[in-house]
């Protein structure tokens, strides 16, 4: 019989303070729940989204972290998709299989996502996570900030026993996220020109999907010329920093361009670089894709002439991947060396030093820093 575990986690007690390492105890699973050792966890910008508070419907205290990979370590009953000592990538967004979105093959938000459904407790509406004698929330059901964790049997995907866990965990948001966003929502077509609004851990991983989806022309666009010389290493054909411009960056890239590009990604999560991707595509077929996460409670306003005419605007979650079918085949391309998102990742640090990787991420010094326990 499965027992407590008490281990370290990161818990944000309350919005715009340091996250605060603390002895947790973490449940048994329940029914078709699955507890994880993890054993490495990406920081991403949406953890950070967290911190500020600027994510709908997160309640605090919470254990946030949802890019890691982990070992199984127990699974509850009527559990048949993993079994213990597995490798697993926790699923951020989930796939339950039944739901009318997951039969639907041209989308990927399940019905359990938490845009439909709070997952800052588990689907009882109970907690595995206690601390100092009081509940602590879940993030995204997955919680990967913690060195055990509990996530419904829906959020989690076996992968291949050999992957190294520390370089894969990327596949359970950023690398995928970005990928994604060019492979299957953009579908990028092989002789286009591309540009990518933000050159970050996601920003630059639309780079390679661009890349590798045959695109001629790759622009990358960030305010922070640091990050250029990753970009050209894994595609970019240009960079340009938007500071260096008297005018706006749209009106920039339809000069380099001639008539905008074909396919624009912003990866910012900013209404103004939302804008400006969407008028620098093509006029009459240009693809705009919004993959940064927008701010709480924003508003677009745009000239709907600019749709009038011809360009496609898209939204894309997790890259459009059905997560649990799809990030075990990533990582066996990894595997297969048809992708290398470890250059991706610029800090590796141990567990404890996890606000020491968030300031790297706020001052713009590392592009993916991995913890590992």
């Amino acid at each position: 019989m499965s027992t407590v575990i008490k281990c370290k986690a990161a818990v944000a007690w309350e919005v715009d303070k340091p996250l605060s390492i603390e002895e947790v105890e973490v449940a048994p699973p329940k029914a078709h729940e699955v507890r994880v050792k993890i054993v490495a966890t990406g920081i991403c910008g949406t953890d950070d989204h967290v911190l500020k508070g600027s994510i709908p419907n997160i309640d605090y205290p919470i254990i946030p972290g949802h890019e890691g990979a982990g070992i199984v370590e127990s699974i509850g009953e009527g559990v048949t998709c993993v079994k213990p000592g597995d490798k697993v990538i926790p699923l951020c967004l989930p796939q339950c299989g039944e739901c009318s979105f997951c039969l639907n093959p041209d989308t990927n938000c399940c019905l359990k996502t938490h845009l439909h459904e709070s997952q800052n407790l588990m689907p009882d509406k109970t907690s595995r996570f206690t601390c100092k004698g009081k509940a602590i929330h879940h993030f995204l059901w997955i919680s990967t900030f913690s060195e055990y964790t509990v996530m419904p049997d829906s959020a989690i995907a076996r992968i291949d026993d050999d992957a190294p866990l520390d370089k894969v965990c990327l596949f359970g948001c950023g690398f995928s996220t970005g990928y994604g966003a060019a492979i299957n929502t953009a579908k990028v077509k092989p002789g286009s020109t591309c540009a990518i609004f933000g050159l970050g851990g996601v920003g630059l991983s639309v780079v390679v999907g661009c890349k590798s989806a045959g695109a001629s022309r790759i622009i990358g666009i960030d305010i922070n010329k640091d990050k250029f010389t990753k970009a050209r290493e894994l595609g970019a054909t240009e960079c340009i920093n938007p500071q260096d411009f008297k005018k706006p960056i749209q009106e920039v890239l339809l000069e380099m361009t001639g008539h905008g590009v074909d396919y624009s990604f912003e990866v910012v999560g900013h209404t103004d670089t939302m804008v400006a991707a969407l008028v620098s595509c093509h006029m009459g077929s240009g693809t705009c894709v919004l993959v940064g996460t927008p701010p709480l409670g924003s508003q677009l306003s745009f000239d709907p002439l600019l749709l009038f005419t011809g360009r496609t605007w898209k939204g894309c979650l997790i890259g459009g991947w059905k997560t649990k079918d799809s990030i075990p085949k990533l990582v066996s391309g990894y595997m297969e060396k048809k992708f290398n998102p470890d250059v991706l990742i610029t800090h590796t640090l141990p567990f404890d030093k996890i606000n020491e990787g968030f300031e790297l991420l706020q001052s713009g010094k590392s592009i993916r820093t991995v913890l590992v326990f």
